[in-house]
Formats: structure tokens, sequence, C-alpha cells
């Protein structure tokens, strides 16, 4: 790989406790439900986890070269926008009308190679991912400039999914839905499944490749961009993983504790389990089984980990 190649940082994030966000979320799409795995509050909170990402970025990725943070007309609080390596880009300079508003990710990160200036190569994250200790490049992609593309190991994925519907008579949940009808779409036209399952953390992609992806499967995703909230035709951005895989433009590791740990906020135990097995990359999972002082109990890890301010910051 080119020791002088480009590398951008693309993040999602909304301040779910805006109140002007609310009342157009509620309109659209209701007011959040508690038990809901699509339209909970922790789909949607925000307890500064962008600040604490973004000093992890700047802390062990410094050769990041310009971080863009896609939002629905919202900009963080406390984020010192006169800084030349990061811009706000607005749901609207990406996606079309028939899309907005959207609280849908799945629909937004269809539209990520739209966004302007964004460099060949690029990782994605949402704001709850970090890194954990000095990366370099050669550690998101290879020696010839190819992804290296990040999955859970899951060789039995087809086999568990018709079990699950078709012996024990249980739906699939969305997300694992909308995995699913990736997997489908690219085994449809290339002939390979992908069973692997995302690890819900930062992944490497190449703008070209994304583009690719996105030309091909143009009529599929289509026919998603007007859910506004989570839906199960929609098409996880594993697609934008499996063709590269497909098209031998990718390189496949599967992840273990030691790489990539995702932590569920609720769970005390796994607080000791990722100091125990210290990974290069983890996430602090919010979900519909979070109370708000596990929120508190995240943000308060969060500020003991990272308590350094970044250039980023007011």
């Amino acid at each position: 790989m080119k020791n002088d190649i480009q590398i951008d940082f693309v993040y999602l994030w909304v301040d779910g406790n805006d109140p002007k966000w609310q009342a157009k979320r509620n309109a659209f799409i209701g007011k959040t439900e508690k038990e809901s795995a699509v339209n909970c509050d922790g789909r949607y909170a925000d307890n500064d986890e962008l600040k604490y990402s973004l000093r992890s970025l700047e802390m062990y990725a410094p050769w990041i070269r310009k971080i863009f943070i896609v939002t629905d007309n919202q900009t963080p609080r406390w984020l010192d926008t006169s800084n030349p390596k990061v811009r706000i880009v607005d749901h609207t300079e990406i996606m079309p009308e028939q899309c907005l508003p959207c609280f849908n990710s799945c629909i937004i990160e269809h539209f990520l190679h739209k966004i302007l200036g964004l460099s060949e190569h690029f990782l994605y994250g949402n704001d709850d991912m970090f890194i954990n200790q000095p990366v370099t490049p050669r550690d998101f992609f290879n020696s010839e400039g190819l992804p290296i593309i990040r999955f859970n190991r899951r060789p039995f994925r087809k086999l568990t999914y018709l079990i699950k519907e078709k012996v024990l008579g249980k739906p699939l949940s969305t997300y694992n839905q909308t995995i699913r009808n990736s997997a489908q779409l690219v085994e449809k036209r290339f002939g390979i499944y992908y069973g692997g399952k995302t690890h819900h953390n930062i992944d490497s992609y190449c703008r070209s490749d994304f583009q690719h992806a996105a030309e091909i499967f143009e009529k599929e995703i289509a026919a998603t961009l007007s859910n506004h909230m989570r839906s199960t035709n929609d098409i996880q951005r594993n697609i934008y993983s499996y063709v590269p895989l497909a098209e031998k433009r990718g390189e496949l590791h599967y992840v273990n504790q030691k790489t990539s740990f995702r932590l569920h906020i609720q769970n005390t135990r796994h607080y000791s389990k990722l100091e125990k097995y210290n990974p290069m990359l983890f996430c602090m999972n919010d979900s519909q089984y979070a109370e708000q002082s596990d929120r508190e109990m995240a943000a308060a890890f969060l500020s003991r980990r990272f308590p350094e301010k970044s250039s980023f910051e007011i």
C-alpha cells in the first residue's frame, strides 16, 4: 500500500435529546417504544459518545485525513466547526427527497459514497464505536489498498435462519432479516452466500466499491428508500462488503474479542471483559434493554477512558 494513501472517517450521528428533532420523528414514525428494537430510546440517545470517539480517533489514528459527520440538521454543541479536519454533512446533501426525513441508518448508509470530497479509502462507524489502541492504515487496508473486511464467523448462518423460521416457527429480528436480504441478493448475483455477520464496529471501504455495489443493486435499494424507520425489507450495508469479497477486492478477517469487542452497556460484566481483552476496537451498544442508569454508567466510563479534550472540541 502506498504510504501517501488518504483515509477519511465517516460517522452517523443524531442527538435524540433534541426536542425539535423528536417532534419531527414523532410526526413520521411515532414516539419511542421501550421494548422496540427499531424505535426505542437507545436507538437515538446521545450521551456524547461522538465526543469520546473523536478523542479515540485523535489519540490512536491521527493519520485520518478528514472526518465527515452525517446528521439531520444538527450539530454537536461541543464541536469546533472551524476545525478544517471535520465537516458536518446534512442528510439533504446526499439523500433524495423521498428518503427524508430519515430515522433509518440502513437507508442513510446507502448514500455515504455521495459525500462531496470523500476520499477513495474511508472508514465508517457509528458514534458509539471507538479505537482502543494505536492503529495504522494497514489495520484497515492491505498492502494493495484493498479493504480489510471484518466479520463475526457464522459458518452455518443460512441453516440457522432456516431452522429458526421453518422448524421453530420464530421470525427473524428486523436486524437479522436485513442482513439476510443482503446475503441473498449477493448469492443470486454471484452464486456465493456469505454467512459472516457484521462485527458491529468500525469498517473499511473503498468509495468506488461502494458506488459499484449501489449501482448493481440500484433497483432493489430504490424499493426501500421510503422506509423512514428500520424495516424488514431493508438491505444492510454488509452488501458493500459482500460485493468486494465476491469480486476479490477485499481481504476477509474474522474477528475475536481482542480485535473487535461489542459491549452491551446494560451488562456490567462486559466492562471487565473489555479490560481483560483490551481490543483494537470496541462498541458501546445501547438498545431496548438499557435503562438511563446504564447510559450514565457508560458515559462515566468513557469520560475516564478518554479524559483529554481533542482538537475537535470548543
